[in-house]
């Protein structure tokens, strides 16, 4: 079967051309650093002017030196040449280093966006191109730091070369300006052929390493369930198909890029063979045919350089392109007034939420209160909404339609570096982070060790972390593969109280643990009534359902009951009651 019969093409395919560059979010950081630019191209402009020096060189040995046969001007002529020479080799190291810290301060000023950026889309498409953002700021960062930049740099002097030929005699600059030319619609050529298959060759590597990303995170299910060799064929399936648009366009660039050798060699050995036509004719002399070969090599040097570089280049403007949508897509927050440490008071008006890439609701018109202080219970069967419901209270799947709001404001309304350290959250799939116990818990912020004690304290397992090889300072793992399930889950309730939080949102917190652990769980809830904050627990665990305030029973993404936990726990003992009579 064919790859294309297997895999839809990945969306979004960016086909950048050259003009798209001074544009967008990527550009304007760029033209913050103006300065560097200009060094940069004055820098630039100084080494092509002494580029000169070989072909004026040149020219004074045949003409001067070899007719007066004086060892004294050969000696100055070549020390002098010498004295260029170091000085252009300076020049090229400085603009070098002003380029790789040009590179650097370009990294530097847009990570902190791509970075929020690319967590901001993958939680809002989970199924998105993962950390490919990075891959191409670097590739950004690469070419601004590289010697892919010297082509571009180097163009604008490429007539500056070729009026100098023209100065020479006007058949050599006629002749130069034809080669240019010819090597100008080489590239274009080029260009037009290249993009669009390297362009959709980059969305199917990116596919690509997004499966095999996948399949990493699942290793255990797959080498458990023998799934390795299918996934793997899908893998590779993806990687030929990039393959083959690779090969297809570089096939063409190999072609074009030995017909730009040719024409090199052709017009360097044509412009000798002019040059020595019109010395025979006593036009010109010796020195001018040699200084005329040197520049016109010259001036068509950025040209077979950019085509050299031509790969560099789409694949830079291909990740300048795809940055840029990711920042236009998700724009910085606005810096507002900061909005005081809320209470917990969370109420929603008749939300109706969908997941991320998906217009089917799975929460329908829900309204509620939840006070501080407050233990609420969630229940319902599989599949009614009861973990959608989490997500939206702790505002990471926003409300399409009506507000979920805290403490009278729209949860979306609050910048995340604000609300989230008085958010307490614990997802049912426990996700913590390669470190030490003590940076979970503290979620990576300041090691406060009061702060870190009180949570673990308040959890009841202070002691257990104790008794861990280094305490609070033992490295976990990556995803905190060296915990059993239960400590895992115990540490992510830790961080979930981490703070005082005034929200906190328990989602299946009793799904990994023994009886020890269920006692824990029970004094941590009790520890957080005690601080006021407002709890959420989703559980089917009677004996967690004992301890709450309040039950909500949903069903199909609606609230079926809502009130007292006795009320609401005597209702559904009759209506099983009920259902078990209707059934004998």
């Amino acid at each position: 079967m064919l790859v294309s019969d297997q895999f839809a093409a990945p969306k979004g395919a960016a086909v950048p051309t050259l003009r798209e560059l001074p544009s967008g979010e990527v550009f304007a950081a760029l033209s913050k650093h103006r300065q560097g630019l200009i060094m940069v191209f004055l820098f630039s402009g100084a080494i092509n002017l002494l580029y000169l020096s070989p072909a004026i060189y040149m020219l004074q040995i045949y003409d001067r030196v070899l007719t007066s046969r004086s060892e004294m001007t050969l000696i100055a002529l070549t020390g002098l040449v010498i004295a260029l020479y170091v000085f252009t080799g300076m020049l090229e190291g400085a603009r070098a280093s002003v380029m790789a810290k040009l590179g650097d301060a370009l990294e530097s000023e847009l990570s902190p966006r791509v970075y929020e950026a690319m967590f901001a889309r993958q939680t809002k498409s989970p199924e998105g191109q993962g950390n490919q953002p990075l891959w191409d700021l670097n590739q950004v960062r690469q070419f601004f730091s590289g010697s892919g930049l010297y082509a571009l740099l180097d163009l604008p002097w490429l007539p500056i070369f070729i009026l100098a030929t023209f100065l020479l005699h006007p058949i050599f600059g006629w002749f130069s300006l034809l080669g240019a030319t010819l090597l100008f619609v080489t590239t274009a050529i080029s260009e037009r052929i290249a993009r669009q298959p390297l362009a959709q060759a980059s969305e199917w590597t990116m596919a690509a390493n997004g499966l095999a990303a996948s399949q990493l995170r699942n290793t255990e299910v797959i080498d458990a369930l023998g799934m390795l060799v299918p996934l793997a064929g899908r893998w590779r399936a993806l990687q030929t198909k990039a393959r083959d648009l690779q090969h297809r366009a570089f096939d063409q660039i190999s072609k074009l890029s030995g017909i730009t050798r040719t024409l090199r060699l052709v017009l360097q050995s044509g412009t000798l063979g002019i040059g020595a036509y019109l010395a025979i004719q006593g036009e010109i002399t010796p020195g001018v045919m040699i200084a005329a070969t040197i520049l016109s090599t010259r001036a068509l040097s950025p040209l077979e350089s950019l085509i050299a570089h031509w790969k560099s280049m789409l694949s830079t403007l291909a990740s300048q392109h795809r940055l840029d949508r990711l920042l236009r897509d998700f724009v910085a927050p606005i810096k507002g007034v900061s909005i005081p440490r809320p209470t917990g008071v969370v109420t929603a008006e008749n939300i109706f939420v969908a997941p991320p890439s998906n217009r089917s609701f799975i929460l329908k018109g829900m309204t509620f209160r939840l006070d501080p202080g407050e233990v609420v219970g969630v229940v319902g069967p599989s599949a009614a909404g009861k973990s959608t419901l989490a997500r939206t209270i702790v505002g990471v799947w926003p409300a399409q339609l009506g507000k979920l709001r805290l403490d009278g404001a729209d949860i979306r309304n609050w910048p995340r570096s604000e609300i989230g350290p008085v958010i307490g959250y614990l997802p049912q799939d426990i996700e913590l982070f390669s470190g030490t116990v003590g940076e979970n818990i503290s979620r990576f912020g300041d090691l406060d060790s009061e702060k870190i004690i009180e949570a673990a304290n308040a959890c009841g397992i202070h002691g257990m972390i104790l008794r861990l090889s280094k305490g609070y300072d033992t490295l976990i793992g990556e995803a905190g593969t060296m915990l059993s399930g239960g400590q895992r889950q115990l540490i992510g309730l830790a961080r979930a109280i981490y703070g005082k939080p005034s929200l906190v949102v328990l989602d299946e917190p009793s799904s990994n643990l023994d009886e020890v652990g269920d006692r824990c769980l029970a004094q941590t809830i009790s520890t957080l009534r005690s601080w006021g904050s407002t709890v959420v627990v989703i559980s089917h665990d009677p004996k967690l359902l004992k301890i709450t305030d309040k039950l909500m029973m949903v069903f199909d993404g609606q609230i079926r009951e809502f009130g007292p936990s006795a009320e609401v726990l005597t209702l559904l003992k009759r209506a099983s009651r009920v259902q078990q009579t209707e059934k004998v």
